[in-house]
């Protein structure tokens, strides 16, 4: 049995004895359990949290969204899931919400939230920068519609984190290809800074783009990109970047490198300057209303 499964209905069926499950087997949530000697996986918590709910509840939240194909979710994230009659326990958080037939989908045997109502839970659940960043990846993996989640709302009128999700919305992007880069993104755009466009095309001669900009601004050529660990670690990706960059650059394009160790304030201030440098003017304040 190298995967999870109910202990009691094993020791039923005869494949193992109460001694060895204890021997050789751990608990990942009660009466869920996993061999020993092996590393669960965010799929297997799923799995485990589904089986913990007696097979009738729905994955929802960060773990619903790896389902659907988002990347960057940790192993050890809380599973989530809509099941009234399921406690939550340690790495479990059961939720007593109210879905409707077509919020909830199917993969790979399980049911899991769909994509629009999977954003629609991470939004009124997370905070701003983590529910945009959660909702970035979950697009980029599986495209759903933000109309589909508005329409949520009405459908839903007086759930918690309505207005969360209402300041979350607007600012998702499935073009960001990574929650650093959602950050650098919304860190910019929070400065008053234009919003930028995410996956530009730079293209050199002929047709096909040489280099994807994580976001930018094409009116003033003017882009910031956030350089991974990857980018430091491997002397092959430094070389091909440190040459891209120059390629980008002869082309008249200023492209702001951030790095992890940067501070916000100074990330700011470079690329406002890129800008400023560009042409770009910040919008006056509209004036107030004469009072009538």
């Amino acid at each position: 049995m190298d995967r999870v499964f109910v202990g009691s209905e094993a020791i039923a069926a005869g494949h193992l004895t109460r001694h060895e499950l204890r021997r050789w087997y751990r608990p990942i949530y009660r009466g869920i359990y996993l061999r020993k000697d092996v590393t669960p996986t965010v799929r297997d918590r799923t799995v485990a949290a589904w089986l913990a709910s007696g097979r009738t509840g729905v994955i929802a939240g960060v773990a619903a969204s790896a389902l659907h194909g988002a990347q960057w979710v940790d192993a050890d994230v809380d599973i989530e899931l809509v099941a009234p009659n399921t406690r939550s326990q340690s790495g479990l958080i059961a939720r007593n919400e109210t879905l409707a037939a077509d919020e909830v989908t199917k993969v790979a045997g399980i049911r899991v939230t769909t994509p629009a109502r999977t954003a629609y839970d991470l939004a009124r659940h997370l905070p701003r920068g983590k529910a945009v960043a959660r909702m970035d990846a979950l697009g980029r993996a599986t495209p759903f519609s933000t109309e589909d989640v508005l329409l949520l709302i009405k459908r839903h009128r007086g759930a918690r984190g309505l207005r969360r999700l209402r300041v979350a919305l607007p600012l998702v992007d499935f073009g960001a290809a990574s929650p650093k880069e959602s950050s650098l993104r919304l860190l910019l755009i929070d400065a008053g800074l234009p919003i930028p466009t995410t996956q530009i095309p730079v293209i050199e001669r002929g047709y096909q783009p040489f280099a994807w900009l994580d976001l930018g601004w094409e009116k003033y050529r003017v882009s910031a990109e956030y350089d991974g660990d990857q980018h430091r670690t491997s002397r092959p990706q430094y070389v091909r970047d440190h040459r891209r960059q120059r390629k980008v650059e002869n082309l008249g394009w200023i492209n702001i490198r951030v790095i992890n160790e940067d501070r916000p304030h100074d990330v700011v201030q470079r690329v406002t300057a890129a800008l400023r440098s560009r042409g770009w003017r910040p919008q006056a304040p509209k004036p107030a209303a004469a009072p009538r």
